[in-house]
């Protein structure tokens, strides 16, 4: 018997990247997987399709609260509980963090309602199954929240933000278990121009290279296994915060 059979959970953003990583993680543990993207249709139903439990694919754009509130609803509708929600999806863009009139309100305001009201609507759709269930939340942040260094000044106000509502949620909703995983530098399609900033992170960091996903899934599953953590944000960065 797997670890994770009879479990249910919704992976946000996980078409690709961190995401889909995890749905694999997850799904190789014995969970069903609700699979979830806003716009790559066809590279989110693929992963579902691949996966070795039941699964099933959903567009949602976690900006909107209606489509949040669809995408929770997915997982009873079909699988008739839920267990495990990770607050995966987020969006950045590079801004010099010495250029405050590059960091528009355009940036600014996608940047908090991706990763920040999307994680919040989520979670707060979300929290009538997970308390059914005793479930758990894992929310991805990252060290952007925790050092003045990441891609803009807007996206570490965003993490930092995620990073309180982790700990808040942990303390007001147990037996509800709430953690976050906070990467540095991850290699992902999305990162694949930044060269410089792996060249620059690969020859700073103890670890001497970026994160992959499989790091970040791996971390993201102990926060899932571990039944008394609860209120963490775990480092996943390769020493990067120990040299920033």
């Amino acid at each position: 018997m797997a670890e994770l059979d009879g479990k249910v959970a919704i992976v946000t953003g996980s078409s690709s990247g961190i995401g889909e990583e995890t749905a694999r993680t997850l799904a190789s543990a014995g969970a069903r997987v609700v699979v979830n993207s806003s716009r790559s249709v066809e590279a989110g139903e693929a992963v579902a399709a691949s996966l070795p439990t039941e699964s099933l694919y959903v567009q949602a754009d976690i900006s909107d609260e209606a489509q949040c509130r669809k995408l929770a609803a997915s997982a009873v509708d079909r699988f008739g509980r839920l267990d495990i929600l990770v607050n995966n999806a987020g969006w950045t863009t590079r801004v010099d963090h010495h250029d405050l009139d590059a960091l528009t309100d355009e940036i600014l305001f996608k940047t908090f309602e991706i990763n920040v009201y999307g994680t919040w609507w989520m979670s707060r759709a979300a929290m009538p199954a997970l308390t059914e269930t005793e479930g758990c939340i894992v929310n991805t942040t990252s060290i952007a929240a925790l050092r003045p260094i990441g891609s803009s000044i807007a996206y570490g106000m965003a993490k930092a933000a995620l990073n309180m509502l982790t700990v808040d949620l942990a303390k007001h909703f147990g037996p509800v278990r709430v953690n976050a995983v906070a990467p540095g530098l991850v290699a992902t399609p999305w990162t694949a121009d930044w060269s410089d900033s792996h060249t620059a992170i690969s020859a700073m960091v103890p670890a001497k290279r970026s994160a992959t996903p499989e790091d970040c899934a791996r971390a993201i599953m102990a926060c899932v296994t571990n039944t008394y953590m609860t209120g963490s944000v775990v480092k996943v960065d390769g020493g990067t915060t120990l040299i920033l």
